[in-house]
């Protein structure tokens, strides 16, 4: 069975700053993702030991962990890309079209993205996410990692608003976070990962 591994990150541990700081970068990586990959390795190894008759195992208990630290690992697998240095401002190409069509306007969306972000209750997602049978774009809540999630939905672009994304920095202010946040913006990326489901 194949496992999971931590990506590397694709820009300098300090390269978000002033914005995210290379103190929460470091830790949020290194640890806490990390983690998640450990978590998701943990959940299949057994399974795998399950499925050969060498263990017995707590299968609802199993089937939760892997959930959970599997959408664990792909969120962040997307959110450090989702971001870079020297970007932010506003989307290009066929995204912005699509922003403008489902959502009036960039502005609109932003208002509204950010407003799910800074309402997570307790820990949580915002998420930018195609429904391929409506072909349009929704912002929805995921509530931890694995919690609420709608089937159907492609996610281009998420924000972590779990504390340990922003505590070090801003606190428990999370609306500056998320404020703060749409400077590293990574659009290029976002463009692509939408091109990839429509």
């Amino acid at each position: 069975m194949k496992k999971f591994e931590l990506p590397p990150l694709p820009y300098a541990y300090d390269a978000l700053e002033p914005h995210i700081s290379k103190e929460i970068m470091t830790l949020h990586h290194d640890k806490h993702h990390q983690a998640y990959v450990n978590g998701a390795n943990a959940a299949l190894e057994k399974l795998e030991k399950s499925r050969k008759g060498e263990m017995e195992i707590d299968y609802k208990a199993t089937a939760r962990d892997l959930s959970f630290n599997l959408a664990g690992h792909n969120l962040h697998a997307m959110f450090w890309p989702n971001m870079g240095p020297n970007k932010g401002g506003t989307p290009g190409g066929k995204i912005a079209d699509q922003i403008n069509k489902d959502f009036s306007s960039f502005t609109a969306f932003a208002k509204e993205f950010s407003s799910v972000a800074k309402t997570v209750e307790g820990n949580g997602w915002a998420v930018l996410a195609f429904d391929v049978s409506t072909q349009q774009l929704f912002v929805v809540q995921l509530e931890k990692h694995n919690v609420a999630a709608i089937p159907g939905l492609r996610p281009v672009l998420v924000l972590d608003v779990w504390e340990h994304a922003y505590y070090l920095d801003y606190k428990n202010d999370r609306a500056k976070y998320v404020d703060t946040w749409w400077n590293v913006v990574n659009w290029d990326d976002v463009e692509k990962r939408f091109a990839e489901v429509v």
